[in-house]
């Protein structure tokens, strides 16, 4: 009890045993606390069991923040490749899966063990599963630390490190330490709410749609104005509820309650253009003229759902009529009216406001000594392995600034 750590880590995640890891490499005293039984769930359940790592591409570019520079330092001193060359020292097997997504080949277990092993090469002392009842700083002999109260006893330490995530899949553990932890010592929050979450759509409004549950497609999809507009090319999936599919995941992250999604279900073809042109050689009827772009299926319900006959033939449509389906697949306007929360957000976006960390330490400017990262702060990742790359970065940025 009387001794004083250098640095108490909360949340034995991706960015809390990377940053417990460099710490104790570096020499310092290092324990590493956390409430669950099971270690590191969310990367156990990430990208289907095989966990998507990082991504080749992450840059500054791939994350939304309110303060959108914070991130460069983090990322800049702790790259993909880092981590590659870590996985490669172990022996762990992986691939790109696409758009430079590495997973493992066998189990997200193997980065899970490489990271317990980092983190005994630096002889991090383990806490867990030990609930955190509260946290205070102090002064005494040994001069400014903190005092951070557990179950039925207590820790020590210079620095503390909060790393215990969002508020996304709480039936994992999920909750909202960082949160408390943030307002207690008065720092800025900037409000939370789920990423990486599929959107929901008005019961009634979906109902002609819902024939075509099971359709995946590549589509361009965008949302959102000016500094925070979002705009990707991803597969989309029609499901029985709505929408979802890595395009909805993604445009998620930009999307605010009220803003319509515009969809183009054909992004390589001004169908507009195409039908108006075809409209004189070709005497197929509407159904079998779409099949040629589309699935069969989707061709048919889209004509259904949008009020035309399967039957009518293409040169006995009005040039109105043609750019009216035009136009429906080529810039489909529709308002989700939710998303699926938490429970099924992959991510939280909002957070620990940046402008009150440093940001080459992550920490607190008013509270030295208090750092936060990982998805506690307000950096959000786009979905393919940026998120974790992200938890890498700004662990080793706060492990290796801890003196």
């Amino acid at each position: 009890m009387s001794q004083v750590l250098d640095v108490a880590v909360i949340g034995a995640g991706a960015a809390g045993m990377m940053c417990a890891a460099v710490a104790g490499q570096r020499g310092k005293s290092v324990v590493l606390i956390d409430h669950a039984g099971k270690l590191a769930e969310k990367i156990r359940i990430s990208g289907g069991g095989r966990c998507n790592f990082t991504n080749l591409h992450a840059g500054p570019q791939n994350f939304l923040s309110q303060n959108p520079h914070f991130c460069k330092s983090a990322l800049s001193r702790y790259k993909p490749q880092d981590f590659i060359d870590l996985m490669k020292r172990y022996r762990i097997p992986f691939h790109e899966k696409h758009k430079g997504q590495l997973f493992c080949d066998r189990s997200a277990e193997d980065i899970i063990d490489m990271l317990k092993a980092e983190c005994d090469a630096g002889k991090v002392t383990w806490r867990m599963p030990c609930k955190v009842a509260g946290i205070v700083k102090e002064s005494s002999e040994a001069g400014e630390h903190f005092l951070i109260t557990l179950e039925g006893s207590a820790v020590r330490a210079r620095h503390v490190v909060i790393a215990t995530g969002g508020l996304s899949i709480p039936k994992i553990g999920a909750t909202d330490f960082a949160y408390r932890i943030a307002k207690q010592f008065d720092l800025k929050m900037v409000e939370p709410r789920p990423a990486l979450v599929p959107l929901t759509f008005d019961e009634a409004a979906w109902q002609p749609f819902v024939p075509l549950a099971g359709i995946s497609l590549p589509v361009d999809i965008e949302t959102g104005e000016k500094k925070n507009r979002g705009t990707f090319r991803e597969d989309l999936l029609f499901t029985h509820r709505g929408l979802s599919g890595p395009a909805v995941l993604q445009i998620s992250s930009f999307w605010e309650q009220g803003m319509a999604l515009t969809l183009n279900l054909l992004p390589e073809t001004d169908l507009t253009q195409v039908l108006l042109e075809s409209k004189s050689s070709v005497k197929k009827n509407l159904g079998n003229f779409l099949s040629q772009f589309l699935p069969s299926r989707l061709a048919e319900g889209w004509l259904l759902a949008n009020g035309f006959q399967l039957d009518a033939r293409l040169p006995d449509m009005q040039d109105k009529q043609l750019r009216k389906l035009g136009e429906s697949l080529n810039r489909w306007r529709i308002v989700p009216n939710g998303s699926e929360g938490y429970r099924k957000a992959e991510v939280t976006r909002g957070g620990v406001d940046t402008r009150e960390l440093s940001q080459q330490s992550m920490m607190a400017s008013k509270v030295p000594g208090l750092h936060f990262i990982g998805e506690a702060v307000d950096v959000t990742g786009w979905l393919g392995g940026y998120n974790f790359q992200w938890a890498w970065a700004s662990g080793f940025a706060a492990g290796s600034a801890i003196e």
